[in-house]
């Protein structure tokens, strides 16, 4: 079928500020698009807040809107504009969840306005959590036990049925935001209220934990003709637990068997056909190592940060041709270097992705990877090998090596895998006693959270006072105040960096911990807290008593 003549102007949904998890994929993409529809004779009006982005130049598009990506104004700019149709799958996640207010709030219906590519149904289905499980049932593709929650109740007795350790997955976010693995209801509750209220929708999907199944991608595209094709397959090298965007990606897959691969790519086909997507669909699995078992765990119905990756590592402009197809163009119809782009590419190289993250500028960020996207870039090699294509990328992330051997790791033991690997390793300090007077006390074991600070001789009064600051990076180090406190030592707690609920919860049973012994707690500023068992007394300028220890070459943070 040849393209539309029905329809004239188009309104693309840009994605919007760069943000974790969507950056400049998107700019890459729909730059492509809106060229591609403009190539095709269709007025292009765009909107899109990010002026840092080639997508809004003013020869990209016949018209830019730079206003902010919410239902208010893309309401008023469809309103004022009128145009044919809105193509909503350039945006990423922020665009489709735009075209789903519009569509629910009856704007589209109001001004007459078509969506484009993927229909409404479609995306939710996709998006929709519950919806996309009664999907798979329906075709018999494999789906992890599962529910569905809008509360906390819903979700903890989901849990409780299931069995921990869980995964939460809010609907309708970027890059993971607000999901991740839960191992017992204490780190449950706190992530569960989270994710609720990061969803849109308020709905979060409770789904058995598979760590350390394979994570395999397709890229797949459909045209309104029923054909469709995989564009490529992707092999994260980081099992299931990390989110893909943070993963170490090849393409195509170095360990999948003939079997693998033709039965995951054939899941993947009927997928994107059941859902009628028409252009782009990113379809992810996990997939026993051990065995021919596989789950299906998302289908993104839009061209996603994979897709950017899958367009430069195999040649095929996915974004050129989801906007042609669109517009009506089917794909033997559109020409990709003269060979029509129902021609599925071959790749006889091999391609790396590895992700490169700001935990150099961000020292205090929490770098346990887990379902939420934390990179913010990545870089991609390509090499006649897997081991050529491997070292071209490291080389390519200039962190300062060229292999895959780095210094700063030969500290690293299994018994510290918080360890913060951007800071050298602290010795371990044991304190001394520093009143002869009195029988020496058993050394306390330190870590790397907490720094003894020695007050000086005129500060001592009778029996001495030891301080110890603890910089916590999780729940689990408040039993390490707990203790310190128990061995009556002084704590400053410093905060500094922490997410905000997991700084409250420390606080909190820190607050219980120093109620229970008759001890005392005060605030210092919005990050700093000083802890007192109950033998000792501070009074006055609590900055001027820390100036009086001897504090030199001990890092404090404050």
């Amino acid at each position: 079928m040849p393209k539309r003549t029905d329809i004239h102007k188009i309104l693309v949904i840009g994605s919007g500020p760069i943000v974790i998890g969507q950056a400049a994929e998107f700019d890459y993409s729909g730059t492509q698009a809106c060229l591609a529809l403009r190539e095709e004779g269709y007025e292009v009006v765009l909107i899109n807040s990010n002026p840092a982005t080639i997508m809004t130049d003013t020869d990209i598009a016949d018209k830019v809107y730079m206003e902010p990506l919410n239902l208010e104004y893309v309401a008023r700019i469809i309103r004022h504009e009128r145009p044919d149709a809105i193509l909503p799958s350039l945006g990423g996640q922020t665009g489709l969840n735009l075209a789903v207010q519009l569509a629910k709030k009856g704007v589209l219906k109001e001004c007459d306005v078509e969506i484009l590519g993927t229909n409404f149904d479609a995306i939710e289905r996709a998006e929709d959590r519950e919806l996309f499980k009664e999907l798979c049932e329906s075709l018999g593709e494999p789906v992890l036990p599962s529910e569905i929650a809008e509360n906390l109740e819903d979700g903890l007795k989901a849990a409780r049925e299931i069995g921990f350790p869980v995964v939460l997955r809010p609907a309708f976010t970027l890059g993971g935001t607000g999901g991740g693995f839960a191992d017992d209801e204490e780190e449950f509750m706190v992530m569960m209220k989270n994710a609720l209220a990061l969803s849109p929708v308020h709905q979060v999907l409770v789904e058995k934990s598979i760590k350390g199944y394979k994570e395999i991608e397709y890229e797949v595209m459909r045209d309104a003709n029923d054909t469709a094709i995989t564009i490529c397959n992707m092999e994260n090298i980081d099992p299931v637990g990390v989110h893909t965007g943070d993963s170490v990606v090849v393409a195509p897959s170095q360990t999948l068997t003939n079997k693998e691969y033709q039965m995951l790519r054939d899941s993947a086909l009927r997928i994107i056909r059941e859902l009628k997507i028409e252009g782009g669909c990113n379809v992810q699995f996990a997939l026993d190592p051990h065995s021919f078992q596989y789950y299906l765990i998302e289908v993104n119905p839009r061209v996603s940060r994979s897709s950017a990756l899958a367009s430069k590592a195999s040649g095929y402009p996915i974004a050129r041709v989801s906007a042609k197809i669109s517009v009506g163009m089917h794909l033997d119809e559109i020409p990709i270097a003269n060979t029509p782009a129902s021609f599925e590419p071959t790749l006889d190289y091999v391609v790396t992705k590895i992700a490169r993250f700001p935990f150099d500028k961000f020292a205090d960020a929490n770098n346990t990877l887990n379902t939420q996207m934390k990179a913010t870039g990545e870089v991609m090699a390509i090499g006649r090998t897997m081991e050529e294509s491997l070292l071209k990328a490291v080389r390519s992330l200039e962190i300062g090596v060229c292999h895959l051997y780095s210094k700063k790791f030969d500290d690293y033991t299994e018994d510290e895998p918080k360890q913060t690997f951007r800071r050298e390793k602290k010795r371990e300090t044991v304190e001394k006693d520093y009143d002869s007077d009195r029988p020496k006390e058993t050394p306390v074991k330190s870590s790397s959270k907490v720094t003894p600070i020695r007050p000086s001789k005129k500060q001592t009064g009778p029996g001495g006072m030891q301080v110890c600051v603890i910089k916590p990076t999780s729940v689990e180090d408040a039993r390490e105040i707990t203790e310190t406190l128990l061995e009556n030592r002084t704590v400053v707690l410093n905060v500094e960096g922490l997410d905000v609920e997991i700084a409250q919860r420390i606080i909190d049973f820190t607050s219980g911990s120093c109620f229970a012994i008759s001890g005392n707690l005060q605030k210092i500023s919005n990050y700093i807290f000083i802890i007192t068992p109950a033998s000792v007394d501070i009074s006055g300028d609590f900055l001027s008593l820390m100036d009086s220890f001897e504090t030199r070459g001990i890092q404090t943070d404050f």
